[in-house]
């Protein structure tokens, strides 16, 4: 039996959006205070006068229990630890599943605190309860600003990508020609051009002399201008949705800008996770997948062995058999942004290791979908990745190894 839980003061908070709900518990069993209280500085520090209460009274550590870490829970979660307390996790499926299995009387705020203190009491006994709640440990400062700034970044993009899916189909609408001239709408000059006016119609008039002074336009852009202006059109449209095509591609760049901004955080904290500079030594491994894996691995000391590591990033789908049927399916415990960032980056190290292109066309000769072959690339590509972090390592190519060995 685990002697760090037989003689704890024991914390349940069930998280709200502006009101949270909280049971105070021995480890050996009863309820000794139950109270809510508000997502205020004064709730707060009403929270923690009545935990220290019971400390006074029986002199004992603390462990807290909540739903919504680095979620509704902030900013109380740090504070949590910053008072010394161990923190757990509530995984909010397996808590589903238990109180499935253990239902309660009642269903009510109050009554999932006294589920969750019942899980501590259970964690040693039951394997289920020990799964449901998840100790947070430490995790290196550039690690934890890395996961904010890539959150961040992904917002960003997500956020470019809408804006651009919705000019495009403006454009064609009102000028379908404006769009012949560039590859791509996040092209600056292009978007320099049609906000260098009031008036989109003001574009077809312009002289050489006020298109190269536009940022962005040279000779070369300037003659696809000229050739353009020779033949352009505007539908009827044009007086209500030109004013939308200028205000969202004023909003495109500023929001460029934004993650040109944030790729430079991202990259002066890179320097300071060893984690992003031992993954962005794989080839392929690019510094903005090598930041988002950082992040949202924290600290391998989370995971106890190897395989939960694959799972979490998504480079493990677990067995589904039924009958004569042989499968796989995808674990619901997963980080989709880790699975998102390793898709993309495991995609590129094709393109620089023969070895796993090769291994990819094995897997794709098998009949494996191109997303079932790069995941069984990345599940390999993750061992690499665990025992990199683990001994403190860089990626090593295997021609660079057979080179030492002869």
């Amino acid at each position: 039996m685990n002697i760090h839980n037989l003689a704890h003061l024991q914390v349940a908070v069930d998280i709200g959006s502006h009101e949270h709900y909280v049971a105070i518990g021995l480890s050996e069993g009863g309820i000794l205070d139950e109270f809510s209280i508000t997502h205020t500085p004064a709730g707060f520090q009403y929270f923690f006068s009545r935990i220290e209460r019971q400390e006074h009274l029986y002199n004992r550590p603390v462990d807290v229990a909540m739903e919504g870490y680095n979620g509704w829970a902030r900013p109380l979660d740090s504070q949590i630890q910053s008072h010394g307390y161990q923190l757990y996790n509530v995984n909010n499926l397996k808590l589903a599943r238990f109180k499935e299995i253990f239902p309660a009387p009642a269903k009510s705020d109050l009554v999932d605190t006294h589920k969750m203190l019942e899980l501590f009491q259970l964690q040693d006994h039951l394997p289920l309860a020990k799964g449901v709640l998840q100790a947070v440990l430490p995790v290196p400062d550039a690690n934890r600003r890395l996961k904010r700034l890539t959150r961040r970044r992904r917002q960003l993009i997500n956020e470019k990508v809408a804006l651009q899916n919705r000019i495009q189909p403006d454009l064609q609408a009102t000028c379908p020609t404006l769009l012949d001239m560039t590859g791509s709408i996040d092209n600056l000059w292009f978007l320099h051009f049609l906000t260098c006016r009031d008036d989109l119609t003001k574009l077809m008039r312009l002289q050489t002399k006020s298109l190269l002074a536009i940022q962005g336009v040279g000779r070369k852009y300037l003659n696809l201008i000229l050739d353009w202006q020779k033949q352009a059109e505007f539908s009827n449209e044009i007086e209500e949705v030109g004013p939308m095509i200028q205000e969202d591609a004023r909003r495109l760049l500023a929001l460029m800008a934004s993650i040109k901004t944030m790729d430079a955080k991202i990259d002066s904290q890179i320097q300071k996770s060893a984690y992003a500079q031992h993954i962005d030594s794989i080839p392929g491994f690019g510094l903005v997948c090598s930041a988002e894996l950082a992040g949202e691995i924290g600290t391998l000391d989370r995971f106890p062995k190897q395989s939960s590591f694959s799972i979490y990033i998504g480079m493990a789908p677990l067995d589904n058999q039924s009958g004569g049927y042989q499968g796989t399916k995808s674990p619901k415990h997963v980080n989709t942004r880790a699975r998102k960032a390793m898709m993309t980056a495991v995609c590129r190290h094709m393109a620089y290791v023969p070895e796993s292109r090769a291994y990819y066309d094995k897997k794709r000769s098998e009949g494996k979908t191109h997303n079932k072959a790069v995941r069984a690339l990345g599940r390999h590509i993750s061992r690499v990745i665990w025992s990199m972090l683990r001994h403190d390592r860089d990626y090593i190519e295997l021609a660079s190894i057979n080179e030492k060995a002869a």
